[in-house]
């Protein structure tokens, strides 16, 4: 009788013991999802100020990427099993990334993550049909800044700053002019705003290697401070506007034309601050710069558009990139490309071309 006492009592224990592995195990299986993250374009206002309204309205974290880097970045946050939200902010698809990028999104959300895609790129009707099907949250209009789409999409989570926020957004994108751009601006003196968002400007491009002042920015402006209360930046401004003066004269010198439009390659700047003195200085109403990026092989590629240009810039530069083994996109007027280096001379050709 003892001997089976103590039989049962070791069944007893051992199938308590099984239990308990069980109840570990599925605690271990069954992570609490608790982060918000916000993946933004970290190259411009734009992406820079979605991030900041992100993070005011839902706090998290903020990761700015490059559009080579989009990719890489989601494929990095979809294995993050403490992910609860993800904000995709200013960071338009072409043709080459755009069918990854729903499977990645399916695999999101079959994780039960939430997703919000906000943009202002052109974008495939298809594509945006594929993440609504999947239950994205697509705040999608070509017509307005991201920034401005996050705004409207979020006001009532956002304080009174957050309107200031947008407008600079609006103006370094070109838009101002647009229904909601517009309304935003009538709220402040016009040449504040101007200065203010100029300012913003030229402190992210030239601190575009020194990803932690941009996420120092991402939080400043989260914290409702103007750019003129943010320590040295209108001094930094000061210096890229001396160094953009120096431009006008080696776009003079180095910048070559052809029937529809003026290109150079750029070797000492970013080629998104030399663009404008292409198109301007070339008399022509499409301005190319190009500015090879030696670790990776290929040349990032800025385009802009005149007044009178005719043709969607951004869609025409989706399909030649594409076509290419690169990428890009954008507005119909402003718009950017990776290509493989040795594919530029065609690029440029084609444009030429396509632009007619």
């Amino acid at each position: 009788m003892i001997f089976e006492s103590i039989l049962v009592s070791s069944k007893t224990k051992k199938a308590a013991a099984k239990k308990v592995t069980k109840k570990t195990a599925a605690k271990k299986t069954t992570t609490k999802r608790t982060k918000v993250i916000c993946i933004s374009h970290k190259e411009d206002c734009d992406g820079i100020s979605s991030a900041a309204l992100i993070r005011q309205a839902f706090g998290g974290d903020a990761i700015l990427v490059d559009y080579p880097g989009q990719m890489e970045a989601l494929n990095q946050v979809v294995l993050d099993e403490k992910l609860k939200s993800l904000f995709i902010c200013d960071l338009g698809l072409s043709k080459k990334t755009q069918d990854e990028f729903v499977d990645i999104m399916q695999r999101l959300r079959k994780n039960k993550v939430s997703v919000t895609y906000i943009d202002h790129h052109d974008v495939d009707p298809t594509v945006v049909k594929s993440l609504e099907k999947i239950k994205v949250k697509v705040i999608h209009d070509i017509d307005e800044c991201t920034t401005v789409q996050v705004y409207n999409a979020y006001k009532s989570k956002l304080n009174d700053h957050a309107s200031f926020v947008a407008t600079c957004a609006a103006i370094t994108d070109y838009m101002e002019d647009r229904p909601i751009g517009s309304k935003l601006l009538q709220i402040y003196d016009r040449q504040f705003a101007l200065i203010s968002a100029t300012v913003m400007t030229y402190n992210i491009v030239g601190h575009q290697k020194e990803p932690d002042y941009l996420q120092y920015l991402v939080e400043e402006l989260a914290e409702s401070k103007f750019p003129h209360d943010i320590p040295n930046t209108f001094e930094f401004a000061q210096i890229q506007v001396e160094k953009l003066s120096q431009m006008i004269a080696k776009v003079k010198k180095g910048m070559k034309t052809m029937t529809n439009l003026g290109h150079m390659e750029i070797l000492d700047s970013g080629a998104s601050g030399a663009v404008n003195f292409v198109m301007g200085l070339s008399g022509k109403d499409v301005g190319v710069a190009y500015k090879e990026r030696v670790d990776h092989g290929i040349y990032a590629v800025s385009v802009r558009g005149s007044k009178n240009c005719k043709v969607h810039l951004g869609k025409i530069v989706n399909l030649l990139a594409a076509s290419l083994g690169g990428s890009g996109g954008g507005h119909d007027k402003a718009c950017g490309a990776v290509v493989p280096k040795p594919k530029i001379k065609k690029f440029i050709t084609e444009l030429n071309k396509k632009i007619k």
